[in-house]
């Protein structure tokens, strides 16, 4: 019998503002179904401008006295948290599972790196350093120094609810900061969690907020209210412009980590069996609901009808179901829209000559799977090489020089990750310089870590997540000029 995670402590459905748990002050709330079997797992208040408006507030108040917490004090308290995560990390990977469908395995790894991400912020919250700058003047000294820079408004997607707020609540506490989160509607769960562990954690009332309900009123809420000083985001491009407009009226500052278009390069001198593997990794995880997914295989001509042969093997090795149980690889995707998508991106290609070599269908256990699927003989005129996918289809596109590889995967308005393999150290080094890219795993199919800077360039997003850079963006400097210090003039 499978344990109810709706059972936990953790398992929370209301709002969490100034450190109490609330309802919408209308009592409308959303239903949440499980994407595995649409049955409703319960529901959570359906928030708009006026509680977000109170969780600003409550954060601007608590961040008077928090800011000025010490280093130290924060990195104690975030080691707190993060072993609360750990102790816990089968009941919130139960959670995430429950609410987002992923495999039960897949799920305590990603509570796992939420935990790795608060970890890592503990130990840099005592690395913000600032500066003594050579003063031009004999009587003056000159001195840079990082503060916070107040109430954080995050906003994150369905796809990670964990560890996507882990990269933002961890560098905001460690920097000092009070912060907001928004988490999406269909995986709330998560992200409700992290109010409960914050306050176990001893985070003081104000300083962790959690609120669920309409995007459009709690984002327009959280860009245009001046007392919220930056906005962090995990989505789409399409809503990333949107909120990047908003945030514009009231000069806040901004990080995004938007969409992604991600080639995986396979060379005639690749390890093929090391490609196909990788090429799992990178595709299939999650169910290909990541944003560094990989998007478009590019296979050189001389091995590429190898490896099509062994994808395809591979993937028909994969184990669908719902992501309790055991064993299982790929469970659901979030919605029926989604499974939508998949289908209809699968119709054009083959409308224009793809070839399904596997897969292909809506999975006969029904609902929001569909069976993992690689179409060969892709071409640029299908709707795949310029949308993201975001679902278990792996369109295979043939090359013939690396000019026209670094080409056909740069010929796009997006640069978050990308993947190639090859057994040429020369060619590792011109091919990993010459693609456009924010991220790139040579040989590698999984390259996220906390230590490492995540994010991209162009349509992709701007400013990094995880490693001493992504503190930065919820500090800013300031340039101190001291003068009247009793030296003689000389």
């Amino acid at each position: 019998m499978q344990q109810d995670f709706r059972d936990s402590p953790l398992f929370r459905q209301q709002l969490y503002i100034a450190g109490s748990w609330v309802d919408a002050q209308s009592g409308k709330t959303l239903e949440v179904e499980d994407p595995a079997t649409g049955k409703v797992i319960g529901t959570i208040p359906n928030a708009g401008a006026a509680e977000t408006r109170q969780a600003i507030e409550a954060a601007h108040e608590a961040f008077k006295s928090f800011s000025r917490t010490t280093a130290g004090e924060r990195a104690e308290m975030l080691r707190r948290l993060h072993q609360l995560i750990l102790d816990n990390r089968d009941e919130l990977a139960g959670i995430l599972t429950l609410e987002q469908g992923k495999p039960l395995a897949e799920a305590k790894s990603e509570i796992s790196m939420s935990a790795a991400y608060v970890l890592w912020f503990a130990e840099e919250a005592r690395r913000v350093y600032g500066e003594i700058i050579p003063s031009p003047w004999r009587e003056r000294r000159l001195l840079a120094t990082r503060q916070p820079i107040g109430v954080v408004g995050a906003i994150t997607p369905w796809n990670f609810p964990s560890s996507m707020l882990a990269r933002k609540i961890a560098p905001a506490l460690a920097a000092g900061c009070t912060i907001v989160c928004k988490p999406a509607t269909q995986t709330p769960y998560s992200g409700l969690a992290w109010g409960e562990l914050c306050a176990r954690a001893g985070f003081p009332p104000g300083v962790v907020n959690v609120i669920t309900g309409s995007a459009r009123e709690i984002g327009g809420e959280l860009t245009s209210n001046p007392l919220v000083r930056k906005i962090t985001f995990t989505g789409s491009t399409e809503v990333g412009k949107v909120l990047l407009g908003q945030a514009a009226e009231t000069v806040k500052k901004v990080s995004m980590e938007l969409g992604g278009n991600a080639p995986f390069i396979v060379f005639d001198d690749a390890d093929i069996d090391r490609a196909v593997q990788g090429g799992i990794d990178a595709k299939f995880r999650n169910t290909g609901q990541t944003c560094v997914c990989a998007n478009r295989f590019y296979v050189q001509a001389g091995v590429y009808d190898t490896f099509v042969t062994r994808l395809s093997a591979a993937v028909e090795r994969l184990r669908i179901g719902a992501g309790v149980e055991d064993g299982v690889e790929l469970g659901p995707l979030i919605d029926a829209d989604s499974v939508d998508k998949v289908e209809e991106l699968l119709t054009d290609a083959v409308a224009k000559g793809g070839r399904v070599m596997t897969g292909g269908q809506r999975h006969p256990l029904g609902g929001n799977f569909f069976e993992p699927t690689v179409v060969a003989d892709a071409t640029s005129s299908m709707r795949f090489s310029r949308e993201e996918i975001f679902g278990p289809l792996a369109p295979v596109f043939r090359f013939e020089t690396e000019e026209e590889a670094i080409q056909l995967a740069n010929d796009t308005e997006y640069g978050l990750a990308c993947y190639f393999y090859t057994r040429d150290l020369g060619r590792a080094f011109r091919v990993s310089e010459a693609l456009d890219y924010g991220i790139v795993g040579v040989n590698e199919g999984l390259v996220t870590t906390e230590v490492a800077p995540f994010g991209g360039v162009k349509e992709s997003g701007m400013g990094r997540e995880g490693s001493r850079h992504g503190i930065e963006d919820y500090l800013e400097m300031k340039y101190v000029c001291m003068g009247g210090l009793g030296f003689p003039v000389a």
